[in-house]
């Protein structure tokens, strides 16, 4: 398939924004009363590109653009890792700064992969199965019903693997419901941004995919 620059543009945003929220996640932020990983400012953004790649171009391409945001975060870990282990210059005073920054703990790691893999995916199968039933009417419907279950499942793995057992389970229940409305919201705000591009898309990529004979297996490699 020959990709053009608006799938590879769209796709790009998908990336950066969950690149961006893997190393923003690290400080916490004080919004209406709650704390919040900053993350949050940014990472809903990536549940938007992926609704505009499901809706216009098709389940099977957004699968191979997740796919690529996993590898490409998986990437980014490592050599944070390997930075991390190797000697620190003379020059350089900040190694206990950078260790508590960027230093994840491998139970945070593991928990956002599977979080991530787990809720992309599940939005994206929802979005394609919802655009079929509703016959491609009703963008809105697709785009935060979808998120709502993807979202829903992100952040119950996430904060449920990275929490469990270091603060009382009423906190991270607490913790879930608002993380969750919170990025739901944030997804229904952006619904006017999302109508626009996807109907740009549309209309100068002349595409728009509906998955009616699609595998939904998210571990094909086509």
């Amino acid at each position: 398939m020959n990709y053009s620059y608006r799938f590879v543009a769209v796709a790009a945003l998908f990336v950066t924004c969950l690149l961006a929220a893997n190393i923003l996640i690290v400080k916490q932020i004080y919004v209406l009363g709650l704390t919040l990983p900053a993350a949050i400012i940014i990472f809903p953004l990536s549940y938007v590109f992926g609704d505009v790649l499901t809706e216009v171009y098709g389940y099977a391409q957004a699968r191979r653009v997740i796919w690529l945001g996993f590898f490409c975060n998986l990437l980014l870990v490592i050599a944070i890792w390997l930075v991390g282990i190797l000697p620190a210059a003379p020059v350089f005073d900040a190694q206990a700064a950078y260790d508590r920054i960027l230093g994840s703990a491998p139970r945070f790691l593991i928990a956002s992969f599977l979080a991530y893999l787990a809720g992309e995916f599940l939005n994206s199968y929802v979005l394609a199965k919802m655009k079929i039933l509703t016959r491609g009417k009703w963008l809105w419907t697709r785009t935060i019903g979808s998120t709502v279950a993807g979202q829903g499942v992100d952040t119950v793995i996430v904060l449920s693997i990275g929490f469990y057992g270091a603060l009382p389970n009423e906190v991270i229940l607490t913790m879930m419901f608002w993380h969750w409305i919170f990025k739901s919201a944030y997804e229904a705000l952006a619904t006017p941004f999302t109508y626009w591009l996807v109907a740009h898309l549309k209309r100068t990529e002349k595409i728009d995919k509906y998955d009616y004979d699609t595998n939904f297996n998210p571990l094909r490699a086509d």
